[in-house]
């Protein structure tokens, strides 16, 4: 076995794109994407389109704090949460501060540009948001965390070497791809942008095909990372995108993220050990090694012309693939679908009632909770008394409560409804009992859109994702309604632990 220091390159037989197939079966292929994108292996999507503000609102539970999955929380610049469109399609939206992107135009031909874009290897972008002074961005939402997330901060076990080779090479095609498209500047990549979807496989971010604003910094990481012509020049290249991956490779390789200039010195004194990460002893031979190492020192070659191209790097990278035949779930240990099916979650009472579609019982447990879940909402009621309009509503809610009780699901939508057109205050639980009433009378998505109303109002509240759940599980849309499920559980789990 060559030493893990030495130089080796292997000529393997080539495919029409010009990658090794050679010994791979119809499966590993597809499994890897050696299949060219406009060759059969494109990803479906729904064509990117224009969202309303307001439909980004109700999907993120009017930007609710609970919903940032920034890397930086409400103090990033521009912040990342998730949501939820219709109740339906997960989401994330990234919303501008409100000095970015001035120009609307330029802003809308940016992200249609990039929304064109459709790739099994990217959270590709479904559309955006433009009205006023608001610039969003929707995304499809990955679950299962980022790449730095598993490499740097990861509780149980690190991410094995198979994976590794994984992320690197899903990442090369993903950026082969955008370059195919005419799309090869890529802005900050780091491995906060590699993303791990519903399976486990690494996706990498749409986001950092834009700038951040018309004027913004193509780079926001410590500048030990960013490349040394942005330094001088101040713009970003395609050849800076490999230097960016170059350092990826390390962080790959090391489980650390190393600054190249000191990675690059660990290299000519022959200091592997310093370099590679120790939870990796005996998961790869010296030859793979060797190869990363050898990848990584051409991508962050000083000299810009130097680094290799995209199409190289899958070309590098596809042979040193050795356990394809593994799903990625298995390869992270994780579940398929990365989350708990609701089978092995605890369930209340409730969710209980709402996983069968058991309106009877949620009656009974609606009614005997009552408003106790409302915060404030009690006392501002009382507090506000003292006007006609204020009693005329307050008799508007007695008599939906009254109706409620005794079961006229009818008359309490009508109580309900003006009760809350009226629009003065709020009730998480006037619009959970009236969505139980829509449901009672199959109005379904009308129920869904009030179980979204709940969460708009209380963000956090499992009743409204339980509920949610039900209206789902009526319109036959059983997925979606397993997540609503889950996503109360979690609420409702977060409560009681004192979070």
């Amino acid at each position: 076995m060559v030493g893990f220091g030495g130089w080796v390159a292997r000529a393997q037989p080539r495919s029409a794109f010009g990658r090794p197939t050679d010994g791979l079966s119809p499966r590993a292929i597809r499994s890897l994407g050696l299949l060219d994108e406009d060759q059969g292996e494109a990803y479906e999507l729904p064509a990117f389109q224009e969202y309303s503000f307001e439909q980004l609102r109700l999907a993120t539970a009017g930007f609710a704090v609970d919903n940032i999955v920034s890397e930086h929380g409400e103090k990033a610049p521009n912040v990342v949460y998730k949501g939820k469109l219709d109740a339906q399609r997960r989401i994330a939206v990234k919303r501008f501060n409100r000095s970015a992107w001035p120009d609307p135009r330029q802003f809308l031909d940016e992200a249609k540009s990039v929304g064109q874009l459709r790739s099994k290897r990217l959270a590709n972008l479904l559309g955006c948001c433009c009205e006023g002074d608001e610039r969003l961005l929707v995304a499809e939402y990955m679950p299962n965390d980022t790449l730095a997330k598993h490499l740097f901060h990861w509780e149980t076990q690190a991410m094995k070497w198979p994976m590794r080779l994984r992320v690197v090479l899903y990442l090369s095609e993903a950026l082969e791809y955008c370059t195919s498209k005419g799309r090869a500047l890529y802005h900050d990549l780091n491995a906060y942008r590699v993303l791990f979807d519903d399976d486990c496989n690494p996706r990498l971010s749409c986001f950092g095909l834009m700038k951040n604003s018309r004027d913004g910094k193509s780079y926001s990481t410590n500048l030990a990372f960013t490349p040394p012509e942005y330094m001088r020049t101040g713009r970003i290249t395609p050849e800076s995108v490999i230097y960016s991956f170059g350092t990826l490779l390390l962080d790959v390789l090391s489980g650390k993220h190393i600054p190249p200039s000191h990675a690059l010195d660990l290299i000519r004194d022959r200091n592997f050990n310093m370099l590679t990460d120790s939870c990796l002893v005996g998961q790869f031979s010296n030859e793979e090694g060797t190869e990363l190492v050898r990848l990584a020192s051409r991508c962050l070659h000083y000299e810009p012309r130097e680094r290799p191209n995209v199409r190289s790097m899958v070309q590098a990278l596809a042979p040193l693939q050795k356990d394809v035949e593994t799903p990625s779930y298995e390869l992270m240990d994780m579940p398929q679908g990365g989350a708990s099916s609701v089978q092995s979650l605890p369930l209340s009472p409730l969710a209980e009632a709402c996983s069968r579609k058991d309106l009877t019982a949620i009656h009974e447990i609606l009614e005997k909770t009552g408003y106790k879940d409302d915060e404030g909402t009690a006392n501002e009621l009382s507090f506000q008394m003292w006007t006609n309009q204020m009693q005329d509503t307050l008799t508007s809610k007695k008599k939906g409560d009254s109706a409620f009780r005794q079961k006229d699901f009818t008359t309490a939508i009508d109580c309900y409804s003006q009760f809350i057109d009226v629009g003065t205050m709020v009730s998480p639980t006037i619009y959970a009992r009236r969505c139980l009433s829509y449901l009672m009378n199959d109005m379904a998505e009308k129920a869904v859109s009030d179980a979204m109303q709940a969460l708009v109002i209380s963000p956090t509240w499992p009743t409204a994702f339980y509920l949610q759940a039900a209206a789902l599980l009526s319109l036959g849309m059983e997925n979606e309604a397993q997540e609503a499920l889950k996503d109360g559980s979690a609420q409702e789990t977060s409560s009681s632990s004192g979070r």
